[in-house]
């Protein structure tokens, strides 16, 4: 026995599906790229996390990465990253969290942050 892995599909998996979610919730809320202060998606690997951003329109200094520092944290990864990153999240930011995980599951939700951490 041994655990295998379609990296791959994988890879297609969570981007297009963080991606197209992400931007279903975005065009409910009459939000573009531009109007996300922050992406806080799932830190599984960078690969993964440029090109759901690049798919979204979000540029790469609005997107919170730490995968560099702690690796895929798995269920941890958007805690981790809102508190890595609170020091610069402002009272009005639009965040876009976007999520896919084990037993090919995803899911994304709009945040409208309501306090400044100072």
């Amino acid at each position: 026995h041994f655990v295998f892995q379609d990296g791959k599909t994988v890879f297609k998996f969570a981007v297009t599906n963080m991606a197209d979610y992400a931007e279903k919730i975005m065009q409910r809320n009459n939000l573009t790229g531009e109007d996300v202060a922050w992406l806080v998606p799932h830190q599984a690997n960078k690969r993964i996390v440029d090109a759901t951003a690049n798919r979204m329109g979000v540029n790469d200094e609005h997107v919170m990465m730490n995968i560099e520092r702690y690796g895929n944290t798995t269920s941890g990864t958007i805690p981790l990253l809102l508190w890595d990153y609170e020091s610069k999240l402002k009272k009005g930011d639009n965040l876009i969290l976007a999520a896919f995980g084990g037993g090919f599951t995803w899911g994304a939700v709009y945040v409208k942050w309501a306090y400044d951490p100072k």
